[in-house]
């Protein structure tokens, strides 16, 4: 039986010689859709240009924008930005149409640093890690768990992951942490 983890704030889930595990805090999450012909508008809008190749990350101060599509991205940003990402898209939603949607509720973000990062990403990941750029991201799965892994440094990274798949995603975590630092 796995014991219950509180999803709504920052937390360390595992730590040890070989890697740490954190819970990160909740940020506003949106899943944009929208055609070619919309994209300047939108980078415009937002004030950050949408990126245009799958994996590629766009970022300011606090905003980050992944390219998941050919049509499709996903805006992380600190939750006061919530209403004036959902205002500046509603604003040109006449002359460029698309979809926002807020899926902030929806995920959680676990990060995973230290030595052995990489090979805590590789007990539940097929896609190889080292292969993945520096500030990119891909969708990709965990243990059978759809999620986004990013890239954040070279042992930083990041899963995105649905709320409801993340104890059984930790527990794993949790248990190559350990694993990993017995070696």
């Amino acid at each position: 039986m796995t014991a219950h983890v509180d999803l709504n704030g920052a937390c360390t889930l595992a730590t040890s010689s070989a890697a740490h595990v954190t819970l990160l805090d909740p940020v506003a999450r949106f899943s944009l859709r929208a055609g070619d012909g919309e994209r300047a508008a939108l980078s415009k809008a937002l004030g950050i240009t949408l990126p245009g190749k799958i994996g590629q990350c766009a970022r300011d101060d606090s905003v980050e924008i992944l390219c998941l599509g050919q049509d499709e991205w996903m805006i992380l940003a600190p939750k006061d930005q919530s209403v004036k990402i959902k205002a500046a898209c509603e604003g040109i939603y006449g002359d460029a149409p698309h979809s926002l949607t807020e899926i902030s509720d929806r995920e959680v973000a676990i990060q995973i640093t230290g030595d052995k990062a990489t090979d805590l990403i590789t007990i539940g990941c097929p896609r190889d890690p080292d292969m993945l750029p520096v500030g990119e991201a891909r969708r990709t799965i965990f243990d059978g768990v759809s999620a986004i892994l990013w890239r954040d440094g070279k042992d930083e990274y990041r899963l995105d992951l649905w709320r409801s798949f993340a104890p059984h995603v930790i527990s794993l975590l949790k248990t190559g942490c350990s694993e990993l630092a017995a070696e």
